[in-house]
């Protein structure tokens, strides 16, 4: 499967600790994420991932690209609801797109949770069909 991987800058560092925890499952699939939240995944987790620009320098317009050509299946995007960005209407894209093509999304610790132990279960396995 296909995974996105975003954060906001301030949960940069509780994606890294999700990556750390849930990596004997995401090793297991294709993973995508914004520029800066990319690397720092790859450096604490020791996982291998498809970097895109960084996320407000059209990194964010990849992925939703790849949402749109059905090649996304599950989105991870931990944002921070308190702050808004410059780039918000891009943030929104990313939610809309993915409410669009129906392709699971979170955007909080407690959903991501949810959808990747789902997906350890093979609940996802539905998404093979849309592809």
């Amino acid at each position: 499967m296909n995974i996105g991987l975003v954060a906001h800058d301030s949960k940069k560092k509780l994606m890294q600790n999700f990556c750390i925890a849930y990596r004997g499952i995401l090793c297991k699939n294709e993973l995508f994420a914004t520029g800066t939240t990319g690397r720092l995944i790859e450096e604490v987790a020791n996982l291998s991932v498809h970097k895109y620009l960084v996320g407000h320098l059209g990194g964010m317009q990849q992925l939703g690209s790849q949402i749109e050509h059905n090649e996304m299946d599950l989105v991870i995007f931990l944002r921070d609801p308190l702050k808004p960005k410059s780039h918000e209407p891009e943030v929104n894209i990313i939610v809309r797109l993915c409410d669009e093509y129906n392709i699971p999304i979170a955007t909080n610790l407690a959903t991501a949770e949810l959808l990747i132990k789902s997906l350890d279960r093979g609940d996802l396995d539905w998404r093979d069909m849309y592809r």
